[in-house]
């Protein structure tokens, strides 16, 4: 059986309603087997920038510290704001690793370029190892190694991080082989999942932060990790920015999420 971590972070949202990604991860636990799941105690404090082009920072480096301590091998972690997936990795081996990132904002701002400072915006650019050094990762995981899939709300100062990196678009996933195809061509022995909920279609699922039209599907989705998962080994994964605006939005919707949950575990 999976293992399940919970970890409701919110600080690294730049939405207004960041808070209510707290309430989507508990609605998500809520549905999840009780003896295979823990739930981190995060702060919920917002933290100081502590002099960095970040906001936060404290608080993101205490919920780094958590995760290392939870962590265990093939681990499905359940945000909170899609930045989770920062601690989770720093927090695993990830020699012959490969990085999905499956979302509608490739998040490869840098502190100098991210016109909110919030540090989701800058999650994939630190696990490249670029960005504010007390948040990227060391060693980096390898452009080559790294899988952009239906990112389609892109900032121009993202487009120049964005080369050397493979993207699939949600057409692509019409191929429900092409993202096990690009993964198996990095040569990578093990994968990290990351799903960001927005990177489906609003019309599949409307609570979160900043939604974006033409997504893919949880259907295409789902089936695409699901033969991944036939080829390469999961070393875990990651749900994240479910921001419910109410508990009749997060039951509307969970249904979606726990069919992504169930490719993922």
């Amino acid at each position: 059986m999976a293992r399940f971590l919970v970890v409701p972070q919110w600080q690294g949202s730049p939405s207004a309603r960041a808070m209510l990604l707290i309430d989507g991860a508990s609605a998500i636990a809520g549905d999840l087997p009780r003896a295979a799941t823990s739930m981190l105690d995060a702060p919920v404090e917002a933290g100081d920038s502590l002099g960095t082009g970040v906001r936060r920072v404290s608080s993101l480096q205490q919920v780094r510290s958590l995760v290392a301590k939870e962590m265990s091998p093939e681990t499905i972690v359940i945000g909170g704001d899609c930045s989770v997936s920062v601690a989770a990795l720093d927090a695993i081996d990830r020699d012959d690793l490969a990085v999905v990132w499956c979302d509608a904002h490739p998040d490869l701002h840098t502190p100098e370029s991210s016109p909110s400072g919030a540090f989701s915006g800058m999650a994939l650019r630190a696990i490249l190892g670029e960005g504010e050094p007390q948040l990227v990762l060391s060693p980096p995981v390898s452009r080559a190694r790294t899988v952009v899939v239906g990112a389609r709300a892109i900032d121009d100062d993202e487009n120049d991080a964005l080369a050397g990196l493979t993207r699939l678009g949600v057409d692509d996933l019409a191929d429900v082989n092409a993202l096990a195809d690009a993964v198996a061509a990095t040569g990578a022995r093990r994968v990290w999942v990351h799903i960001d909920v927005d990177v489906l279609d609003p019309a599949e699922l409307s609570a979160v932060s900043e939604a974006a039209p033409f997504g893919t599907t949880a259907a295409a989705l789902s089936a695409a990790v699901r033969a991944l998962r036939e080829r390469v080994p999961l070393a875990g994964a990651t749900i994240a920015g479910f921001a419910p605006r109410s508990p009749i939005d997060a039951v509307d919707d969970l249904g979606t999420i726990l069919r992504l949950v169930a490719a993922v575990a």
